[in-house]
C-alpha cells in the first residue's frame, strides 16, 4: 500500500492525494482543495507545526531520546552540559570541544551588579521567586548590545553561552532575595550543579555533597528538552517574530510558570501530603475513580506508558534519601503507585507516574521550598529552549507563527447610539 492520503471534498468532488512521511502529511493539502479550508484543533493535538531534529518522543512505548541517544544513556553516563552542547550542536562533544564549552559557561556565571542590586531589589519582599525569575530573564538582555543581533553566528553563540551560564546564578537570587537571604557570588572553581546549590545553601561553612551533586545534574538532564511543550511553543512562537532570545526565553518561562505546565511537581506533594498516611491510600484511590479529586503525577499528555524519566528519578531518590534521610511522603508516593498501577481503572486508561511524580519529593527532601521547583524546571530546559529557538530561526520554512481561527461570534451589526440602548 502506498503512503499516501486521499482527501475529497464532498462539496466539489475534487479530491487531493498527498503523500504521508512519518506519520505525517502536509496542510498544504487541504489549502489545495479549498484556501479557505481550516483544520480545527484545540491545543494543537493534531499538528505538527514544525520539523525538529533535537528531541525524539515516542509516548506510547515509552521512548524519549534526545538527539539519538536514549535519556537513559544520557542521565547514568553523561552531565547537563555535555547535553547542553549536544542539543545545540547536534553531537556530543570531543574532549576539546566539551573543555572549551564548560570554561566559557564557567566564566560567564557572574551578573551585572545594577542586576543584583537595584533591579532585585525593586521586588516586594514577598515576590515568587519564578516570577522573579522570569522578570530577569527577560532583563538580562537589555545589558547586551549584541542581544538583538540574532542573525550574527557568534551574537547567537554569546546568548546560547550566557542564558545557560546565567539563570542558575539568577534563580539563586531569586531563592535568597525572597527569604531575605544575602546573594552568594558564583564559584567558577565548582561544577554547574555544585555552583548552584552552592549559591543556594552556603551561609557559613557549607560543603556541596557529591551525591546531591550528581542527583542535580540528573535532574538538570531529565529537565533539558521534552519537544514542542508549552514553553518550548512559547519559545518557537516569540522567536518566530525575530525576539531577540531572552525575550523568548522570559515568553518561555512564562508558560512554564502555569500551574499545568511546570507546577505539577508541586501539586503532587500536596497531594500526598493530603493524604497523610499510607492507610488513606486505598480510599483517595477510590475517591479519584469516583470523580472527587485527581491523581497529580500519573498520566501525560503524551506519554501511554510510563515515563523513561520517571523510572530514571525514583532510583535517583534513593540515593538522595540516603543522605537527606528519607522524606516521609515517600512511603506513601510508593504506596500509591503500587495500588494505582494494579487498579484496572488506572491500567486500562494508561495512567502511568510520569517525571513529577517522583522529581518534587527529591527537591524537598534536597529542602528546596515548593515555591522553587517551577524555577528548578526553568534553569535547565533553558539549553532545550534555544536549541528550538535557533533551529526554527534557521529553518527556511518558518515564517512569523500566526495560526487561524474559526469565528463564532455574531455577525454584522449596526451601531445603536448609546441614548437609544
Amino acid at each position: 500500500m502506498p503512503d499516501t492520503i486521499t482527501i475529497t471534498d464532498d462539496r466539489t468532488g475534487k479530491t487531493v492525494t498527498v503523500p504521508i512521511t512519518d506519520g505525517v502529511f502536509s496542510s498544504a493539502a487541504i489549502r489545495e482543495l479549498d484556501p479557505n479550508l481550516y483544520f480545527y484543533d484545540p491545543a494543537y493535538l493534531s499538528t505538527a507545526s514544525c520539523r525538529s531534529e533535537i528531541t525524539y518522543l515516542d509516548g506510547d512505548n515509552g521512548v524519549l531520546r534526545y538527539r539519538g541517544y536514549p535519556i537513559e544513556q544520557l542521565a547514568e553516563k553523561s552531565t547537563y552540559l555535555e547535553v547542553a552542547y549536544l542539543l545545540r550542536h547536534g553531537d556530543l562533544p570531543t574532549p576539546a570541544q566539551f573543555e572549551t564549552w564548560r570554561n566559557e559557561i564557567t566564566h560567564h556565571t557572574f551578573i551585572h551588579e545594577n542586576m543584583r542590586k537595584r533591579f532585585v531589589d525593586g521586588f516586594h519582599y514577598d515576590a515568587h521567586p519564578m516570577g522573579m525569575f522570569v522578570s530577569s530573564v527577560a532583563a538580562l538582555g537589555t545589558f547586551y548590545d549584541d542581544a538583538k543581533n540574532i542573525k550574527d553566528p557568534q551574537s547567537r553563540h554569546n546568548s546560547f553561552i550566557r542564558l545557560i551560564a546565567k539563570t542558575p546564578t539568577l534563580a539563586a537570587m531569586c531563592y535568597r532575595f525572597s527569604v531575605g537571604l544575602p546573594f552568594n557570588y558564583p564559584d567558577n572553581d565548582l561544577s554547574y550543579p555544585a555552583n548552584f546549590l552552592n549559591m543556594m545553601w552556603k551561609v557559613g561553612d557549607y560543603e556541596v555533597d557529591p551525591v546531591l551533586e550528581r542527583a542535580m545534574d540528573i535532574l538538570f538532564i531529565l529537565h533539558a528538552d521534552h519537544e514542542q511543550n508549552c514553553g518550548t511553543t512559547a519559545m518557537r512562537v516569540v522567536g518566530s517574530s525575530e525576539a531577540d532570545p531572552y525575550s523568548s526565553a522570559a515568553a518561555a518561562a512564562s508558560a512554564l510558570y502555569g500551574p499545568l505546565h511546570g507546577g505539577a511537581n508541586e501539586a503532587v506533594v500536596r497531594m500526598l501530603t493530603d493524604i497523610g498516611s499510607i492507610d488513606n491510600v486505598a480510599e483517595f484511590v477510590e475517591s479519584v475513580k469516583r470523580g472527587e479529586g485527581k491523581l497529580m503525577g500519573f498520566g501525560h499528555r503524551v506519554y501511554k506508558n510510563y515515563d523513561p524519566r520517571a523510572a530514571i528519578i525514583k532510583k535517583s531518590a534513593y540515593d538522595v534519601f540516603e543522605v537527606t534521610g528519607k522524606n516521609p511522603l515517600l512511603d506513601i508516593a510508593l504506596k500509591l503507585e503500587e495500588t494505582a498501577l494494579k487498579d484496572p481503572y488506572f491500567v486500562d486508561r494508561r495512567l502511568y507516574p510520569n517525571v513529577d511524580f517522583y522529581s518534587g519529593l527529591i527537591y524537598q527532601a534536597m529542602n528546596f521550598p515548593v515555591e522553587m521547583f517551577t524555577v528548578l524546571f526553568a534553569i535547565p530546559r533553558i539549553s532545550g529552549w534555544l536549541a528550538h529557538w535557533e533551529e526554527l530561526l534557521l529553518d527556511k520554512e518558518q515564517k512569523i507563527s500566526r495560526p487561524r481561527q474559526w469565528y463564532t461570534g455574531p455577525g454584522e451589526r449596526d451601531y445603536v447610539d448609546l441614548s437609544a440602548r
